[in-house]
């Protein structure tokens, strides 16, 4: 690295570490921001009801509480390290609070509030998120290290997105109306209380393959898992190919597997000993499976059977050889 190179560097280095001036948001700027008129309360009375304030360097936004009416908030990419004058937005139906300097996602309650993001902060918990009609959170790429939950409260809770945090488990996600759940790029190495989840669709649990999601063992999957089609373990470090992929053969509607880039990619036959233990599964790593893989996978199933190396497990493949 040249001179000029490490000076430039040490400045940049610098600038982060300078504390933000105060930037507060005014009345002239929230009025330049704002948009989308509409009816309000009786429907005798209009207010604006879109405000946008992405990239204003704000430090400060203690005026907005006077703007009751807004439904629409974006605050990204300011300096904002609370955003507890929001606390009078109660006909917020959608926010967004992407890359600020925010350390908690909480909020007292806001009654109609259905969509929130705030990926990109430095937020530690999950707590003070109790949103009754909340249905899409985003927190990716925070600081969280366990996740604590209200249950109840989050009652329309649907997609939830968690990655490029540092959980280590999945204890506290089991949200029974959760249909798309996105926990890559963690660094889990437990599953638990997914059986709570009985609505879940899509569960991403991706890993880079160095140090995310060093999944070894899939335990914790469940029948209770009724709904399940798709489920990403791609670059984890599952590596025992038949006693792991039998711990998942027990949900039901199981489509899409990806295990691209894990140690039992690279087993023989992977994917024929897979579509062995689940017969309903359609695609691997996002390959469909052929008529020809089915074929071969029946006449090893036969094979084995005749050479009596079949256990009590794989003998419940000739319910897929029947099919």
């Amino acid at each position: 690295m040249s001179d000029e190179e490490e000076t430039n560097e040490v400045e940049n280095q610098e600038e982060e570490d300078v504390e933000p001036a105060d930037c507060a948001l005014t009345e002239e700027l929230c009025g330049e921001s704002l948009s989308l008129l509409c009816k309000i309360g009786n429907g005798l009375a209009h207010a604006y009801v879109r405000m946008d304030l992405r990239s204003k360097a704000l430090t400060d936004i203690s005026i907005i509480s006077a703007f009751v009416h807004v439904r629409y908030l974006d605050l990204s990419d300011n300096k904002l390290s609370s955003l507890q004058p929001l606390s009078s937005l109660l006909h917020l139906l959608t926010l967004k609070a992407d890359n600020n300097r925010l350390t908690s996602a909480a909020l007292p309650q806001l009654p109609y509030l259905q969509r929130a993001s705030f990926q990109n902060n430095k937020i530690t918990s999950t707590e003070g998120i109790s949103h009754p009609l909340l249905e899409v959170l985003n927190l990716n790429n925070n600081l969280i290290t366990g996740v604590k939950f209200d249950t109840d409260a989050l009652c329309k809770l649907s997609t939830l997105e968690l990655r490029g945090n540092q959980l280590t488990t999945t204890a506290g996600l089991g949200l029974p109306k959760l249909q798309r759940l996105y926990l890559g790029e963690n660094q889990i190495t437990e599953i638990a209380d997914l059986d709570k989840c009985t609505a879940l669709k899509i569960l991403h649990l991706r890993g880079n393959g160095s140090d995310t999601n060093q999944i070894e063992s899939l335990d914790g999957f469940s029948k209770n898992m009724v709904a399940l089609q798709y489920l990403n373990l791609r670059g984890t470090k599952v590596a025992a190919l038949k006693p792991e992929i039998k711990k998942i053969k027990c949900l039901p509607m199981l489509r899409g597997l990806i295990l691209k880039d894990s140690p039992v990619s690279k087993e023989e036959e992977y994917r024929i000993e897979v579509i062995m233990s689940i017969r309903n599964l359609e695609r691997l790593d996002k390959d469909i499976f052929t008529e020809e893989e089915r074929q071969e996978a029946q006449e090893l199933y036969r094979q084995r059977e005749e050479e009596g190396k079949l256990t009590d497990e794989t003998s419940e493949g000739a319910m897929f050889l029947e099919d």
